[in-house]
């Protein structure tokens, strides 16, 4: 009864964001992995927001008067019987101007999060071995070289990149359909930015684990419905321009405990004393 009142995880899935803060509340230390990448993605979203909200910006005006003039050329060929539709495609142009700046909003948002996560990964990686210990009371690692550690970094960062691009281009194509093709490519946009976001925010766990990125693919999705809403919410907090400063770092340590609650155990081989690193 508890897991249909929940959604099946659903509803669970969404408050990993805001439950990690408890978690800070009760182990004040670890602000300590905190505080140096917010101030680095102080730079970055400075950065990232002058440029990519200016552009991007433009952009969107340049779509929405296209947009515009499609809208009106329908009304003005709309026949007398049918005027009564002209509200219908004027509050769909107020739809598709609305998903436009959210997109653009997201997409700014979704390109910081690549970079400062990335750039953060050194504190990230130890906040949330941090929390996996609190969880676990142990830390499960596999360890490799450094050569290794670095190729398997960039094969991640690659194999995300073609899963953006390839279902980006299938995005790009269904958008050219006028009306309906917006809605949908937003949608989908959306969406995929939800599940890279979300294969970010659980790597430093699984990535401990060594697993391949078709393994951490394949959980994220057998841990459905609640990794959608958890990507969600993430995807949100981190498209708010100034608060995903904060939210950055809150998403990650939410990410391990969701790790910890809902994917561990999936997982064929929980944590062990042999593959593991005690505090």
């Amino acid at each position: 009864m508890r897991q249909v009142l929940g959604g099946f995880g659903l509803l669970a899935g969404a408050t990993y964001p805001f439950r990690v803060l408890a978690v800070f509340r009760r182990t004040p230390h670890l602000w300590r992995y905190v505080a140096i990448p917010i101030l680095v993605n102080l730079v970055v979203g400075i950065l990232l927001y002058a440029g990519l909200l200016f552009f991007g910006w433009e952009t969107v005006e340049s779509l929405i008067l296209r947009l515009s003039n499609w809208l009106d050329s329908l009304i003005i060929n709309l026949p007398t019987w049918l005027s009564f539709l002209k509200f219908t495609i004027v509050g769909l142009g107020f739809l598709l101007h609305f998903l436009l700046v959210v997109v653009l909003l997201l997409l700014t948002g979704f390109v910081f999060v690549q970079f400062g996560v990335l750039i953060g990964a050194p504190w990230y990686g130890q906040l949330s071995e941090q929390l996996e210990k609190l969880r676990f009371g142990e830390l499960q690692i596999i360890e490799v070289n450094i050569v290794q550690e670095i190729s398997r970094v960039l094969l991640f960062e690659v194999k995300k990149l073609v899963l953006a691009v390839g279902v980006g281009i299938g995005l790009l194509l269904v958008s050219l359909m006028p009306g309906i093709g917006t809605i949908i490519a937003s949608v989908g946009g959306i969406s995929l930015a939800a599940l890279i976001v979300c294969l970010d925010f659980l790597d430093a766990p699984l990535e401990r684990r060594r697993l391949s990125f078709r393994e951490k693919l394949s959980l994220v999705f057998k841990s459905l419905p609640g990794s959608a809403s958890f990507s969600l919410v993430c995807l949100g907090l981190v498209s708010i321009p100034l608060l995903n400063l904060l939210t950055i770092p809150l998403c990650v340590a939410s990410g391990t405990l969701f790790f910890c609650d809902r994917i561990s155990p999936k997982l064929a081989l929980p944590p062990s004393p042999i593959n593991s690193s005690h505090s």
